[in-house]
């Protein structure tokens, strides 16, 4: 079963515990799972791609036919643009085209910018993720300028994730409650981020910006286009 499958089946799956556990606002939510998984979806071969901006500046980012957004300090990270793997798609920043790349199809990717580089994107590999239904993923990006190794901590709690690269991320399945996270780089630590009450099948994502010296961490919950046919 390729990627997008798994996902849209443990969206159902997941929809399906909360409807014969709970009434009311649990049975609605399970019905927009299952309006998910009947909705249009894309062919096979399909991929998902976002762009994100570790940066101060807000910046206007367009992939492939995807809608504009604006990201930046506020919302780091586009939603994912549905673009056809092992093909060429263009990314226009501020209305002008930084650069082409294509993906693996069926996979989904979070594109880092790469200034001064020979490629001006890096692309990370989001696709191996949770497949659990009843549980959620959170995904944990060093994006801080500098930062040899960051780390990912629940306050006065567990370290979630240790020793992550620069430009690279980690991912791992939890159980969906809330807690105060923090990220640290050497002895930096960033203030504290209020992970939200997340839903089964969820997908978090968690980045460290700013430098070495200052980190800053902020999260946003994982967004897809919709498909048109």
């Amino acid at each position: 079963m390729n990627t997008l499958s798994s996902r849209l089946l443990a969206a159902a799956l997941a929809a399906a515990a909360l409807s014969a556990t709970a009434p009311a606002a649990a049975q609605a939510q399970a019905e927009g799972a299952f309006a998910q998984l009947y909705a249009p979806r894309p062919p096979a071969g399909s991929s998902f791609v976002r762009v994100v901006n570790p940066g101060t500046a807000p910046i206007k980012v367009k992939l492939a036919s995807g809608p504009e957004q604006e990201i930046g300090p506020k919302q780091r990270a586009s939603s994912y643009a549905i673009v056809k793997g092992g093909q060429s798609f263009e990314i226009r920043i501020d209305g002008k085209v930084a650069g082409s790349l294509q993906v693996q199809p069926d996979s989904f990717n979070t594109l880092v910018p790469t200034p001064g580089a020979a490629q001006p994107f890096k692309a990370l590999d989001d696709s191996n993720g949770n497949q659990d239904a009843l549980k959620a993923e959170i995904r944990f990006y060093n994006l801080a300028q500098d930062c040899p190794a960051g780390s990912l901590t629940v306050a006065n709690g567990p370290t979630l994730f240790a020793d992550v690269a620069p430009a690279s991320a980690k991912a791992r399945a939890i159980n969906p409650v809330t807690a105060s996270l923090m990220a640290t780089c050497g002895q930096a630590v960033t203030a504290a981020w209020p992970l939200p009450a997340l839903q089964p099948g969820d997908h978090y994502s968690l980045f460290l910006t700013g430098s070495a010296a200052s980190p800053q961490l902020s999260g946003q919950t994982g967004q897809t286009d919709p498909y048109t046919r």
